[in-house]
């Protein structure tokens, strides 16, 4: 069983910045895929950024050049730097992972959630 657990979050202006942070417990994470979904006022669960444990990485159209996925092995955490938000990225973060991957299917392991908030 993997516990994770997700923080970060806050209220920022837009163009401002946040890294969120997921660190896992109960088990070592290095061999799976993690990746992070948000879920927007009255709007359905979507994909943001996964890395694999091979490092390989991929991101949603919208944040393609403004968010950054990577991860550390040796404190089991994985971290999502966002530059340049906007308006549109409001939502709850949640941290998800999987041996067997976390795109498209969400893994079975997830966070609490962080939420962010972009507004002036």
């Amino acid at each position: 069983q993997v516990r994770l657990s997700d923080s970060g979050g806050g209220s920022v202006q837009p163009g401002g910045s946040l890294r969120l942070s997921c660190v896992a417990s109960e088990a070592d994470i290095s061999t799976y895929a993690v990746g992070w979904r948000r879920q927007a006022p009255g709007k359905e669960l979507e994909f943001v950024a996964s890395i694999g444990w091979t490092e390989l990485t991929a991101y949603r159209d919208s944040v393609i050049g403004r968010f950054h996925i990577s991860r550390d092995n040796a404190k089991n955490t994985i971290y999502l730097q966002m530059n340049d938000l906007e308006p549109e990225d409001t939502a709850t973060y949640y941290c998800n992972a999987d041996e067997l991957g976390v795109y498209p299917t969400p893994g079975r392991y997830w966070g609490q959630g962080t939420q962010v908030a972009v507004s002036s």
